[in-house]
């Protein structure tokens, strides 16, 4: 179904968001890349994917905390692809403190490029859905969009706002055969989830191991990560015809965390 589709994924240039392009371009669908890394790493991604999947991609260097760089990116993928058929609003970043720590740049920070991005992707892609009369759009939020963990405020709180979003894009286009989904995942193996592991092993004295069976004991039932690859497929089937009745909802994959 995603044959001759075309894509945007931000924070597309690592970790899950590079699984999800992956995931896409093999189902047949053109990508436009986002994110930061050095020419050389990024142009080998867009090579990969060509050979590998014989789909046309391209690349936006566009600052998800800046409107007028993502409205940018938008018109870029319409003009060199035709069209947005398919958004995964994927771009993130982490800070933790108390809240009465929590530095006034990171929260604004958090919130822009976890929150305010995706509204910003969103509006700028919707009226091309809206004259098609087709869109899948994607929002990759977190368990943290739906409970909460101390040190998090302004992630738990973006999160929380992405699934609140989703679902208001999805009561305003359900007629416009546009839907909006928020994926909810647990921990995911990613390179930021690695270092994480590593940190805590260091801070705690016990190795990287036991760092991760600690993670995953703290929160998940089933004692193993999410692989980005997963998430990956995941969109893919979110964009499929069988999930077309699906919409404005938080789709969790979190390995039982909120089952709990």
């Amino acid at each position: 179904m995603l044959k001759g589709k075309n894509a945007i994924v931000t924070g597309s240039t690592s970790g899950i968001g590079l699984a999800i392009a992956h995931s896409l371009a093999a189902e047949g669908c053109n990508v436009l890349l986002n994110g930061f890394s050095d020419k050389a790493a990024i142009d080998a991604e867009i090579k990969e994917l060509q050979q590998k999947y014989s789909v046309q991609v391209d690349y936006s260097p566009a600052d998800m905390s800046k409107a007028a760089d993502i409205a940018g990116m938008i018109s870029q993928c319409e003009r060199q692809f035709g069209s947005v058929d398919v958004l995964v609003n994927n771009a993130g970043i982490q800070f933790t403190a108390p809240v009465d720590q929590f530095p006034a740049d990171k929260w604004d920070a958090i919130i822009a490029i976890n929150l305010s991005a995706s509204f910003h992707a969103i509006k700028a892609a919707l009226p091309g859905m809206q004259k098609r009369k087709y869109g899948r759009i994607v929002n990759i939020a977190s368990v943290h969009g739906l409970v909460a963990s101390v040190n998090k405020a302004a992630y738990v709180a973006a999160k929380h706002g992405l699934v609140g979003l989703t679902k208001v894009v999805a009561l305003e286009n359900g007629q416009n055969g546009i839907t909006c989904q928020a994926i909810c995942p647990g921990w995911v193996h990613t390179p930021l989830v690695q270092k994480q592991i590593e940190d805590n092993a260091k801070k705690e004295g016990i190795s990287p191991d036991d760092a991760a069976a600690k993670m995953l004991g703290d929160k998940m039932a089933i004692k193993r990560f999410i692989q980005p690859e997963q998430i990956g497929g995941l969109v893919v089937f979110l964009c499929s015809d069988t999930a077309s009745m699906m919409t404005g909802e938080p789709v969790i994959i979190d390995g039982g965390w909120t089952a709990e």
